[in-house]
């Protein structure tokens, strides 16, 4: 098999270690760009979300490329992301007539026996070797996100605007060039310390800043038109809600063995959303108020455009702004969306969350 895959954030580093691992070619689509949003746009339903957009893209450009199987997941609950497969499925082979195959991974805990015969069909290696690539993988997903996290701590401290984006990009490239779990350790122990190393103003006290909202626009940087990167540069430390490997630990792996994960978010959304909404909808509720009593400064919400769980947050974000005394923002995405027009945004709500931090402080500007 030649596969392809989603490409989100740095994840699809890890995935192709996976693919290539249990004995197959990958073929990598390039990063998502205006050309691939283009192409999704073309063919989706016009009532598709952005994230379905971009993906669509993504897989033409990858079946350009001589893909010809896509492994993706399905998903549970009112969010649309469960269909997205089998649709884009129908658009490839029916309206466009490729020959395709189209792999999706459920829920564990809904159906076993579907993802063991999956598993069956995509392993081509021995049971050890199947063992080591996940590991790999793993370790692999580690080491991204906490080069990530670095990054974000780091570069609204930095004296050079640039250096740290600089850095941890050639740091996730060898993330991907490591062949063993030891090197994957090793260069990740090399890659923070460069990191830290970066010549740092540390009298800054940057803004804290939560950013919440659906999964793939949160991990994506060119759907959410680089919003960590963007209020970094502008001084601010930016906590992103999601990360995979946290993601598949309170979500893919507990919820295998039925045990309810991120339950301290779901507690904290249960005054103001207390039902399952789908996607991260009731968890964009819960996190908006953990990061109110963490003491930070502000929230960014990043919803797709038609997104209906998101569009369920994004109605009762203001009261829980306004109880918990917490500025939000919310940022709705489509094909339409332009870099200039969100940090125009971001820019504004970086100086109200400015002058109100003085204004507790009893500050002058």
């Amino acid at each position: 098999m030649k596969i392809t895959f989603p490409r989100m954030g740095t994840s699809w580093i890890g995935l192709k270690a996976l693919f290539e691992g249990l004995g197959h070619e990958t073929v990598l689509p390039p990063p998502p760009s205006k050309h691939t949003l283009d192409l999704g746009t073309k063919y989706a339903p016009e009532f598709a979300c952005l994230p379905f957009k971009v993906l669509l893209g993504s897989y033409l450009e990858a079946l350009e490329m001589g893909a010809d199987t896509i492994v993706s997941s399905g998903g549970v609950g009112p969010c649309r992301a469960g269909y997205y497969t089998q649709l884009q499925k129908r658009i490839l082979r029916e309206q466009l007539s490729y020959d395709v195959r189209v792999i999706t991974f459920e829920p564990l805990n809904r159906n076993w026996r579907g993802t063991y015969l999956i598993l069956k069909d995509l392993v081509e290696v021995g049971f050890g070797d199947f063992l080591g690539a996940l590991w790999l993988t793993w370790q692999k997903l580690l080491a991204l996100d906490a080069l990530e996290k670095e990054s974000h701590r780091i570069r609204p401290l930095e004296r050079h605007i640039g250096t740290t984006s600089r850095v941890v990009k050639d740091a996730f490239a060898d993330i991907d060039a490591a062949q063993s779990v030891d090197e994957v350790r090793a260069r990740t122990a090399v890659r923070l310390e460069e990191l830290r190393a970066i010549p740092q103003d540390l009298a800054r006290e940057p803004l804290r800043v939560g950013v919440i909202g659906e999964i793939y626009v949160v991990l994506e940087p060119f759907v959410n038109q680089d919003v960590v990167e963007t209020l970094g540069h502008m001084g601010v430390y930016v906590h992103r809600s999601i990360f995979l490997t946290d993601w598949t630990k309170d979500n893919a792996i507990l919820d295998a063995f039925r045990i309810p994960g991120e339950m301290n978010i779901k507690r904290a959304a249960q005054p103001y959303l207390p039902e399952m909404v789908g996607g991260h909808g009731q968890n964009s509720i819960g996190e908006t108020i953990l990061y109110a009593k963490r003491g930070f400064d502000g929230v960014v919400q990043l919803a797709p455009f038609t997104c209906i769980p998101e569009i369920v947050a994004k109605s009762i974000i203001p009261k829980v702004s306004e109880d918990y005394n917490l500025p939000v923002l919310t940022l709705m995405l489509d094909e339409q969306t332009g870099k200039a027009g969100v940090s125009t945004r971001l820019e504004a709500f970086v100086d109200l969350l400015t002058m109100r931090r003085q204004r507790l402080r009893g500050e002058t500007a």
